[in-house]
């Protein structure tokens, strides 16, 4: 007889307020308060947070000499950790000084007005292309 429809039953407070109370109950049995912290033993990493409103935690250590210029070691650019590059990619850039001297030489400048940048006339850096009787035939 599914396809009777039945009638619905209203519970009234009384009901409601058992229903609530049983719930409560339940959880409250099941439910277990947990004070005292362990490290997980499956765990590889044993790591636990400090607490930040406990007053032992807080406590000022004294500095330890080592510990701090192990800090600042590892806090300094790899230039002034070591002597020469340790990968690859640190090849790029690490010598700061040019290939080419910028300071102008007397054979590579030629006399303009204005600003004139000696890279830009250099012969060594630069190879334009230049217009001749050869040149001109073949275009």
């Amino acid at each position: 007889m599914a396809g009777h429809p039945r009638e619905k039953v209203i519970p009234d407070e009384v009901h409601q307020n058992q229903i609530l109370r049983e719930l409560y109950l339940k959880e409250l049995r099941t439910q277990k308060l947990y004070t005292q912290y362990h490290v997980n033993p499956l765990r590889k990493i044993h790591t636990i947070t400090r607490k930040p409103m406990s007053w032992h935690d807080n406590l000022e250590e004294p500095a330890d000499a080592r510990f701090l210029n192990l800090i600042h070691h590892t806090a300094q650019g790899p230039r002034k950790k070591y002597p020469e590059t340790q990968t690859e990619n640190q090849e790029v850039g690490w010598d700061l000084e040019p290939l080419v001297s910028v300071a102008p030489s007397s054979g590579n400048m030629r006399k303009h007005s204005g600003n004139v940048n000696p890279e830009r006339h250099d012969r060594r850096l630069n190879h334009f292309r230049v217009c001749s009787d050869i040149t001109l035939y073949k275009a």
